[in-house]
């Protein structure tokens, strides 16, 4: 089954929701070339797949493919790219009083149930993209470099609304790192087949495709997975922090 381009929702929606026609028209086509390059890389293996074939079945030159993409890897990660700027708007209008891990861990769930805008790990066939991850070094090099530019950015925006300068004070960072790597954590359970009511199960179990061509059906999975990720690290800090303040006999 291809995945279709409408299946990769825009990063950070329009605010007033006007765009002209050329934006509209260069946001297909990177659709177009992102949804391309997924079913070529799952239908053939990375190392059969080029920028050509790419190119030609989105139906545009090579020159346009190298005016959005600077390789096939970048192509078929697209879709992280624009999770990863979807967390950041979302991390940005959490409420200023909110304590930055909890803020990070909101704005990640208001992302995976915001069906408006669905979070493009839980369509079709992504599951199967991400577990490729793992074994193929390239694809794991762009996804690695996507997500360190997108935890950049929430840094940035931590670190404003704590008011310090991200560089000298470690906060945002630490806070940023340790939410992130939890997600990452979740998504890469989720990728090989572990469910949040079966952690056992075998992956075999559900289909990767779902007939519906919008939703994985195992969408809830990843959410509750997620949470329970999120909560995980949540009490290993408890129980570090409950034995930082029991002193240590004979000191």
């Amino acid at each position: 089954m291809k995945v279709n381009e409408d299946t990769f929702p825009d990063p950070v929606p329009a605010q007033d929701g006007v765009e002209d026609r050329r934006q509209r028209k260069a946001r297909q086509t990177r659709n177009a070339l992102a949804a391309a390059a997924l079913d070529l890389i799952l239908e053939r293996g990375l190392a059969d797949v080029t920028v050509g074939a790419v190119a030609d079945r989105a139906d545009v030159t090579r020159r346009t493919f190298s005016r959005h993409f600077v390789g096939k890897e970048d192509a078929a990660l697209d879709f992280v790219r624009g999770d990863g700027d979807r967390i950041n708007a979302l991390l940005r209008a959490r409420p200023a009083d909110e304590p930055p891990l909890l803020a990070y861990r909101r704005a990640v769930a208001d992302w995976l149930a915001d069906r408006e805008n669905p979070a493009s790990h839980i369509r079709p066939r992504m599951r199967a993209l991400l577990a490729l991850v793992d074994t193929e070094p390239a694809l794991f090099a762009a996804y690695e470099r996507i997500r360190v530019d997108a935890q950049e950015e929430s840094i940035r925006i931590i670190a404003g609304r704590l008011a310090v300068d991200d560089v000298r004070d470690l906060r945002p960072a630490v806070v940023v790192d340790a939410a992130a790597g939890v997600l990452t954590a979740a998504l890469r359970a989720w990728a090989r087949g572990r469910r949040a009511d079966h952690p056992d199960a075998d992956p075999g179990d559900r289909p990767d495709d779902s007939p519906d061509d919008h939703h994985d059906p195992d969408a809830v999975d990843l959410a509750a997975l997620v949470e329970q990720a999120y909560d995980a690290l949540m009490g290993e800090a408890a129980l570090a922090a409950s034995h930082r303040a029991t002193p240590v006999s004979g000191k």
